[in-house]
C-alpha cells in the first residue's frame, strides 16, 4: 500500500499496525521528495492520503494539490481501494467533484462524533461516543454519490463512503498519544494564531488517546476486511 505524506509527524500513526496485521506493506509517498505525479493511479492495492497544513484552494502556491487530485479522480474513477484523512479527505472529494472551502471555525480539539443512523451498520460504529481529534479549518460538501457517516456541530461533512472502498474521513483517528507532541511543536504557530492552549490539548490527549486507539484500530480493521478488489 501507498500512503501519501505532507508533513513527516502526520503518519499513520496507530493505523500503522493494523495495515501490517492485514498484510500491506507500507510505501511512504514524501510529497516534498517525491511527485505524485510519478505514481500509477490503479497501481497500489490500497492508498491512503493524509492529513497537512495546506488547502485544497492553494493550489497555485502547491502545485502538488492539482497532481494529488488528478490521481485520485482516475483512482476513485476505478473503484480503487482509497482511505483519505483531513486534508486526504478533502483532496478525495475535490477530485469527486464537491466544493471545499474555509469552514466557519477552525475545530481543534478532542470530541466525539455524532454519527449517521443507516440502514446498513455505519463502518465507523467503533467510535461511538469516542472522542476523536479533530485538527482542520476547512470543510466541503457532500460529493456526489456518497454517503455521510459522521458529523459535529460545526462540520456537517465529517466523513464519507462511497460503496466499500471508498471512505474520507475529516478528523484524525489515527493520531497516537506517545507522540502528539510532534502535533504541538509542528503547529505551534497555527495554535497561537488561534489562541488554543497547548496544555489543554495535550491534557486531552493525555485522557482520549488510548481509548481512540482502539477504536480506530477496530473501525480500520473491519474497513480493511471489506475491501474488494
Amino acid at each position: 500500500m501507498q500512503a501519501i505524506r505532507h508533513i513527516g509527524f502526520e503518519d499513520l500513526g496507530s493505523f500503522a499496525r493494523p495495515m501490517q496485521e492485514a498484510g500491506y506493506d507500507i510505501d511512504y509517498i514524501d510529497v516534498a521528495e517525491r511527485s505524485p505525479a510519478t505514481l500509477d493511479p490503479l497501481g497500489a492495492d490500497l492508498l491512503v492520503v493524509l492529513g497537512g497544513p495546506i488547502g485544497v484552494y492553494d493550489h497555485e502556491a502547491y502545485p502538488v494539490v492539482t497532481d494529488e487530485i488528478q490521481l485520485l479522480r482516475a483512482r476513485l474513477a476505478a473503484d480503487r481501494p482509497t482511505l483519505g484523512i483531513c486534508l486526504g479527505a478533502q483532496l478525495m472529494a475535490a477530485a469527486l467533484g464537491a466544493r471545499v472551502y474555509p469552514g466557519p471555525a477552525r475545530e481543534i480539539g478532542w470530541s466525539a462524533l455524532d454519527l449517521s443512523d443507516m440502514a446498513t451498520p455505519n463502518p465507523l460504529a467503533a467510535l461511538d461516543d469516542i472522542p476523536v481529534l479533530h485538527w482542520h479549518g476547512d470543510t466541503f460538501d457532500l460529493p456526489a454519490g456518497t454517503t455521510v457517516l459522521a458529523s459535529t456541530p460545526l462540520c456537517a461533512n465529517q466523513a464519507f463512503s462511497r460503496g466499500p472502498n471508498i471512505l474520507g474521513l475529516q478528523f484524525h483517528p489515527e493520531v497516537l498519544g506517545a507522540r502528539f507532541e510532534h502535533w504541538l511543536l509542528g503547529h505551534a504557530s497555527e495554535l497561537a494564531t488561534a489562541g488554543i492552549s497547548p496544555e489543554v490539548l495535550r491534557q486531552d490527549t493525555r485522557r482520549y488517546a488510548a481509548g481512540l486507539e482502539q477504536a480506530g484500530a477496530a473501525v480500520l480493521t473491519g474497513w480493511l476486511s471489506r475491501l474488494t478488489r
